[in-house]
């Protein structure tokens, strides 16, 4: 029997995740240096897995409701109010998921009938556009340039509306870019977006990493609150990858159609993870400020270690990605990834794996140890003295 003639269509359009071709590509071979998975070096802060192991020993071993333990969404309600002024009821406006991932699924599966359209930006994270094609959507795509810091502007913005427009996907910070859109940013699309109506779906994952200047939601703003949904979670601020779990915050009649689709899906996202997001949020600010500080860090290093061998390299304002652009050594930015890992044993991510706008670059994760970033941008200096 042949396998591929049960699969649903659907299912088989669907392309592999460029970064796991590389991730598992590089894990096959010795001595390689990965600089192409988004997840930190940092060990989980030792209070949270103390509080989740608690949790287990305690004997809370068991589903919770459905929407997550009333403590974490009462947490959660504290923390969005506390950093960034944001009032969301833990009773009727927050859902506890499996990772972030498994809110932008419920989200799109939420808002989308067949053909409706969702505006994207490119370059931008791979799980955007299977997830909008697996809910019978059409994916819409923005591209975003480095020349304008890799922002969305207005202009860019209403030419991509039509009247098939469900909703838009926004990142910032961004993966892979990590471009950064400010109050400002935000002041001159709100009135675009609460006159067309259009849901934002805003993937702020990233929010605690952000360096220069504050971070800014668009559910801040008043006037089309009600037509965000935000989605965060545990894994890159608080060091929390395999713990999966994240949350997703929107108006009463989203969220409960959301629940629908959890509950049937997922039950509830696991205990002990939950006991431990609770101390996370109620007592870890300090190793999250560390954390950021040690990110900056390594950011600014290899900013400039890029730029200084002739990868001409934006400097990110958020998140732990570098987006180089390759173009000066005439290779794609897929044969310049698979050059780099045979012949130097260092693995980044093509651009191309974010969307056809990322061609010319290349994603490089400094969610590394600084010495790890050191000994691969010797091996990429080497690998571009080789091609002159």
């Amino acid at each position: 029997m042949n396998m591929q003639d049960v699969l649903s269509d659907k299912v088989k359009s669907i392309a592999p995740s460029g970064i796991r071709k590389f991730f598992d590509l590089a894990s096959k071979m010795e001595g390689v240096i990965s600089l192409g998975v988004g997840e930190p070096d940092f060990d989980t802060p030792w209070s949270i897995r103390e509080a989740a192991i608690y949790s287990i020993e305690t004997g809370k071993t068991f589903y919770t409701a459905n929407q997550g333990l009333p403590q974490l969404r009462q947490e959660i309600s504290k923390y969005l109010n506390r950093r960034f002024q944001l009032q969301y009821d833990y009773e009727d406006n927050i859902i506890v998921t499996v990772g972030g991932s498994e809110a932008i699924d419920i989200a799109f599966r939420t808002l989308i009938n067949p053909g409706d359209e969702v505006i994207l930006l490119q370059p931008s994270y791979v799980a955007y556009t299977p997830g909008v094609q697996l809910a019978g959507g059409k994916e819409v795509t923005i591209e975003l340039k480095e020349d304008n810091n890799f922002k969305l502007t207005p202009e860019l913005l209403k030419a991509a509306i039509t009247d098939k427009t469900k909703a838009i996907l926004l990142n910032f910070p961004s993966n892979p870019t990590g471009g950064f859109m400010t109050k400002e940013d935000y002041q001159k699309i709100v009135p675009i977006i609460k006159e067309s109506g259009i849901i934002v779906i805003s993937d702020e994952i990233y929010a605690e990493l952000s360096y220069e200047q504050e971070f800014v939601s668009p559910a801040s703003f008043p006037e089309i609150k009600d037509q965000v949904i935000l989605i965060s979670g545990y894994s890159k601020a608080y060091a929390m990858t395999g713990w999966r779990l994240g949350y997703v915050c929107g108006h009463t009649d989203l969220i409960a159609a959301m629940n629908k689709i959890h509950q049937y899906v997922i039950m509830s996202a696991p205990t002990a993870a939950q006991y431990g997001a609770i101390e996370a949020m109620k007592n870890c600010d300090n190793e999250v400020v560390k954390m950021v500080e040690q990110y900056k860090l390594r950011r600014n290093y290899i900013v400039k270690a890029f730029n200084d061998m002739g990868l001409k390299t934006f400097m990110p304002q958020g998140a732990f990605y570098v987006f180089p652009c390759i173009k000066s050594t005439g290779l794609t930015s897929e044969q310049f990834c698979e050059e780099l890992l045979k012949e130097q044993l260092v693995a980044c991510v093509p651009g191309t794996a974010f969307g056809k706008a990322g061609e010319g670059f290349i994603r490089v994760s400094y969610a590394y140890s600084i010495e790890e970033i050191k000994e691969a941008v010797i091996k990429i200096k080497a690998f571009l003295d080789n091609r002159k």
